[in-house]
């Protein structure tokens, strides 16, 4: 804690005093976030025109801003965001064509429907629906966001773009951020049908323990059970933790392998390490580069962006005393 509160990035700090230590979010500290040398690379590299460019482009860099502590509502942000919602609110957004093969799927205008499920990404709507409204930039808009999502929910409770006719499971990595965002929507406006929406996506991980198959109790991927940051679009058992602590579900008994897990993981200088990532390092936009370096890998060495959100699921699950 000393280190995290006493570290050179004000992100690192104010993740720590709001997430961990349950303190007020402190205008002052938001600013120098604003102010931070990270914060001014991540802007001034965000192409002018691709919001969804890996991981240059704003849809991303918002999301970012978001979970380290940029200040709310801040006017500087209005086109960006007025960009990632012209992006996800298309027309094409809201119709959807009946079909029966994956290569069909492509040749329609809209959303493509297979045996009675839309096959989206959900985590492109999601994602902005979370980032927005913690960021303090919500809309009427995002109204809409939130409504496409409960529109094209599956019957298992989560999302998939998976144009198999034959896929009828809904998929981690696009279900992970439409119930942040269902969740922060309705925390904002009291929509009970984005709180209903965000509960019956929860039960996707939960009814897997958040990282292992119904049938057998195995691993369902590799990456699933290593720390990542920043995690994008991707999933592992910590983001899943977070995310289901947006919604106070830590207690549920079927976090408890995921948290088990955590604890083990946790290294011999008291933080947890990087394992593996999704991103490389590059002033220039190009695919799966970051402007940032967001502290690398290692097996032995602790980073503090994983460090501060593992600290803050288990002080939230009732697992950490401070």
């Amino acid at each position: 804690m000393e280190q995290l509160l006493g570290h050179s990035e004000p992100g690192i700090v104010w993740k720590t005093r709001t997430a961990v230590l349950g303190e007020p979010s402190d205008p002052d500290l938001q600013e120098q976030v604003k102010r931070s040398a990270r914060v001014r690379k991540l802007l001034a590299s965000i192409p002018p025109k691709n919001v969804y460019a890996k991981w240059h482009g704003s849809h991303w860099v918002l999301a970012t801003l978001a979970d380290i502590g940029y200040p709310r509502g801040d006017r500087e942000l209005f086109s960006h965001r007025d960009a990632i919602l012209d992006t996800w609110l298309k027309p094409s957004y809201f119709t959807e064509f009946e079909t029966t093969s994956a290569r069909a799927s492509y040749g329609g205008n809209g959303v493509p429907v297979m045996n009675g499920r839309h096959r989206r990404c959900g985590s492109q709507q999601g994602n902005p629906l979370w980032f927005l409204h913690r960021l303090g930039l919500a809309d009427e808009r995002c109204d809409q966001l939130a409504e496409r999502l409960l529109f094209w929910q599956w019957p298992d409770g989560g999302w998939n773009c998976d144009r198999n006719p034959d896929a009828d499971t809904s998929s981690f990595m696009e279900t992970l951020t439409p119930m942040r965002g269902l969740a922060a929507h309705a925390a904002a406006t009291d929509d009970e049908d984005s709180t209903l929406g965000a509960y019956r996506a929860a039960e996707v991980f939960l009814e897997r323990h958040l990282y292992r198959r119904r049938r057998d109790g195995e691993v369902i991927h590799p990456e699933f059970v290593s720390l990542h940051y920043p995690l994008y679009w991707h999933y592992d058992y910590l983001g899943g933790l977070k995310a289901l602590a947006d919604l106070d579900l830590l207690s549920d008994p079927r976090c408890s392998d995921a948290l088990d897990l955590l604890e083990e993981k946790r290294l011999a200088d008291g933080g947890w390490p990087a394992e593996k990532r999704y991103y490389t390092v590059s002033d220039q936009p190009k695919a799966g580069s970051d402007a940032v370096d967001w502290g690398g890998t290692s097996k032995t060495r602790s980073n503090p962006w994983v460090t501060v959100d593992a600290l803050s699921v288990l002080v939230k699950a009732g697992r950490l005393a401070l």
